[in-house]
Order: structure tokens, then sequence, then C-alpha cells
């Protein structure tokens, strides 16, 4: 959560190991469905809202077999740029609206009581009334990556930092998880390792009930239900924000992941050691016909650029990106705005539509990625639409979520993996 955009990214990464053991599952895989919150089949569904409020949004179960790639949209803004995936917490079965974050590990939901929590609008998820929540002993092996933490109920005690500054506290503790599948057969999966967070700050919205870390670290959930499946893989089709519908996306597990046939493009995973997010590298970004470097100076480093869903913007070293924006502005026939303080650095043009170009070409290590303005340009408010791209310093560098929209994603944790295929999620 930075500057304009919502930021999701982990400050530091909690290695934990342990076992999941299915108490039912389906053999091919199960999906995930991305609702607007404005859909009628949204639990936040408004019938009077209008389409450029604030945008939430969460998962819906899958109804037929087949792939559906649909998702959610939201309006440009601060801290509403994320998407919402259903999980349905204990037994009785509750459900929990996650933040999904690629950047980040922990699965946790606050948890009741709660007295020193954000604002949240759906009621809390409270362990004592499940029959199947089982909090971790601090002494436990599983406890022991933490120090063997302690709450003074003798429970495992965490601790969970991101780089906005949002923090969550809590206990571990394992919990039937029930996901929805292709077939339309509930699939529920036992011991899951999650936070139950009793303590809980940040710049959080009232519909976030948590966050759902899909990074590739041992907590993570892709990592916990992968052995279901015998390979750590998940894919996602995320619909542009500011796509005028009530479609949804999906994130799909198991079979139902994979990502083949034509235009499929791969790029390598690039591992570091003690990073858990998906690092790839990034050689250049194409405007139109002309190629801009990544770095014009030094040599290129492999794993430059993290693939992040929790992040709407794409974040590029500050000289890469001023070149960029040079060359757009070079490229196109209007004129940007620099009279409009609201809108700071960016480049901004005055549009009541989407741009019509020029098209960009994230070039990736043996995949290249093409970004439609539907993909690079949103609309901050009516009437303007700006780049979707920010230059930083800091060294962080992320392939946001607004760019990874209409494009079939996925994510091999065991052949170290991303593979991309151009997609019109809205229509799956």
């Amino acid at each position: 959560m930075a500057n304009i955009l919502r930021f999701q990214l982990f400050f530091f990464v909690l290695y934990m190991f342990s076992s999941q053991t299915p108490t039912e599952a389906h053999s091919t895989g199960l999906s995930f469905k991305l609702i607007h919150k404005n859909s009628p089949n949204s639990p936040f569904y408004k019938s009077d809202k209008k389409f450029h409020e604030n945008k939430f949004h969460s998962f819906n179960q899958v109804p037929e077999k087949a792939y559906v790639q649909k998702g959610p949209y939201t309006r440009v803004t601060s801290n509403n740029g994320d998407y919402l995936m259903k999980l349905t917490l204990g037994s009785p079965p509750v459900d929990m609206y996650g933040l999904v974050d690629t950047g980040s590990d922990l699965v946790w939901a606050q948890c009741a009581p709660c007295s020193r929590c954000y604002q949240q609008k759906n009621p809390m998820f409270e362990p004592l009334r499940s029959k199947t929540y089982s909090p971790i002993p601090c002494d436990s092996e599983q406890c022991s990556f933490f120090g063997h933490s302690c709450s003074p109920q003798k429970l495992c005690a965490y601790s969970y930092s991101y780089a906005d500054s949002s923090i969550t506290n809590g206990v571990l503790a394992r919990e039937t998880i029930t996901f929805s599948s292709t077939d339309d057969n509930p699939v529920v999966v036992g011991d899951i390792i999650f936070g139950c967070g009793h303590s809980n700050s940040g710049t959080f919205n009232e519909n976030d009930m948590g966050i759902i870390g899909m990074g590739g670290g041992p907590l993570s959930l892709v990592s916990q239900i992968g052995t279901l499946y015998r390979r750590k893989r998940f894919s996602q089709c995320l619909v542009p924000f500011h796509t005028d519908t009530h479609s949804s996306g999906t994130i799909s597990f198991g079979d139902d992941s994979d990502v083949s046939g034509e235009g499929v493009v791969t790029t390598p995973l690039v591992s570091e050691e003690g990073q858990t997010s998906y690092l790839v590298t990034l050689e250049g970004i194409s405007v139109g016909d002309t190629f801009v470097t990544f770095n014009s100076s030094e040599m290129l480093s492999k794993g430059n650029i993290m693939i992040d869903s929790g992040t709407p913007a794409t974040y590029l070293p500050q000289e890469f990106y001023d070149r960029l924006v040079e060359e757009l502005k070079v490229q196109s026939n209007l004129i940007p705005i620099e009279d409009d303080p609201d809108l700071g650095t960016q480049l901004c043009y005055r549009r009541e539509t989407n741009l019509e170009g020029p098209i960009l070409t994230a070039h990736f290590e043996g995949a290249d990625v093409q970004l439609m303005p539907i993909q690079t340009f949103i609309p901050p408010k009516d009437g303007v639409f700006c780049l979707a791209m920010a230059g930083t310093t800091d060294g962080e560098y992320i392939f946001g979520n607004f760019a990874q929209s209409n494009i079939l994603i996925g994510f091999d944790l065991d052949r170290k993996t991303v593979s991309f295929k151009p997609t019109d999620c809205t229509n799956q």
C-alpha cells in the first residue's frame, strides 16, 4: 500500500513446516470465483450503488466444470485496489473474505475477541464456536520458527508485518477450510494453518476480513493445499478494475490451473535465499515497436521484478520509468495533463474513453506479454486516464495487478515458472 495505490508487500517471511491432512478432496482441482461487490451474487451487493463508487470483491462458488474466468473490478483509489477471495472457515462453516496477495505468505483472519482491530463490516470469525479449530501450542515443533513465542495462554503467538506498516498479531491455529470445486462438489481441507488475528491495524477497508497469502512460502495457501494435487501451482484470471460489468474472475488449483494452448509464453521464476515471492526477469518494455531497456547503464539483474496481486500499480526503477514515459509522450498524439494537482506527477490524459494506443509489451525472459491500454491506463476520476505505473528508487520493483488483468497467469512452484496467456477474463 504505497503512494496513491494499494501496496501489499511482505516485510518479512515466516518459515514454518506443517502437514496438511485432507478430509475430503476432489481429484482434478478446484476454483475460486472473484465477484464484484455490486454483483447480485456478492454479499456486499447494494442495488442502488453506481458503477463509479468504490468497488469491493469476493469469491463465490463456481457452478460448472468449465474453467470459469470472470472477475472483479474497482475504481482506482488509494486503498481499495484489491481482490477479495472467499474462504469458508471452521465447523460450522463461516465465510471469510480475504485480500488475495501473492506478495506474502500468511493466511489470516480477524478473530473475536478483537479489542484492537480495524473496523470490519461482516462478523469476525469466532474460533471458540468452531469444532475443528485447534490452536498450536507455543512449545510445539511447528512454533519453533517463531522462537517458541508464547501467548499468555501458552499458545503459539505470531506477529506479521507489511511494508506499509500494516500488522497482524494473534495466534496460529489449524482449521478446516471448505472450497468450491469445478464440478460443484465442496472440497473440505483439514489442518490448514492460519493466523487468528486478535490485534490488527493498517490501511484496510471494512470489507477486508484478513489476507490470503498466495506466495511461495510453506505457510501460503498454495503451498499448504499443494500436497492434495502433488504439485504446488495455481492460476488466476483477473478482470480490469474499470470494466463496466458484473463478471468475475477465478483462482484455480490442481489440474484446472494448467495454462496451455495457443499464445502461452513462459518465463522462469528466480529463486533467492530467504525470498518466497514470485521474482522474474524483466528485460524491458516496448512502446509500440520501440524497445525501452530495463537498465541502460548496468548489467541486467535476474529476478529484478516481483509479480504481486496485492499491489495495483507497476513500480519500475525511476530512470527506466522516466524513459518509458518520454517514449509514451512521443508516440501519443494527446497532450498530457499538467495543471491538475490531484494527479501529481502521473502521466495522464483527458479522455472520456480509454486510450487507443500505444500498445506496450513487457519483455520478460523468454516471454513477451502484450499490454493493451485497458491494462496500462486507468481512470482515477471521470474524463481522465493515467498510466498505471510509477517510478521508485527503493529497489523494490513490482508488476502490479492492473497489468495482470485480462491475462491467464499460471504460477508453478515446482517447475519454477510463470506462464501467461492473453485472455478476455470478462468472457470466460
